[in-house]
């Protein structure tokens, strides 16, 4: 029943701004004790966790992208997305956003999508 599907342009030029959105279905994204979190994958660094918002509305960023990350939500529209901010070619990448039970531990994904910086 809980469905997660990421959204959002497949190509990004240098120096733009990426923004991804995660339409939540089945669940709230204000559900007790759930965090909402964006993952992504590539073959330089693997499963890199981005980022996470908690059902409170907090965010959590890994440190590495803390500068230019930012993640929203629309709690109307059971949504979260991902800002990211001057892309270089070293942000190509499938991203996922995933239901974090917390602890690292992710029980819902999206399919993923393939985000590519190029000129």
């Amino acid at each position: 029943q809980v469905q997660l599907q990421e959204s959002g342009p497949g190509l990004v030029k240098p120096s733009q701004t990426l923004s991804l959105t995660c339409t939540v279905s089945g669940i709230s994204i204000t559900t007790n004790y759930y965090y909402w979190s964006w993952i992504r994958q590539s073959p330089e660094k693997g499963l890199e966790w981005m980022g996470s918002m908690a059902f409170t509305g907090n965010t959590y960023y890994s440190p590495s992208l803390k500068s230019r990350t930012s993640i929203s939500r629309d709690t109307w529209k059971d949504q979260f997305t991902l800002q990211l901010n001057s892309v270089t070619p070293e942000d190509t990448a499938v991203y996922y956003c995933a239901r974090e039970k917390g602890s690292g531990w992710y029980d819902y994904w999206g399919r993923g999508t393939q985000v590519t910086v190029s000129s």
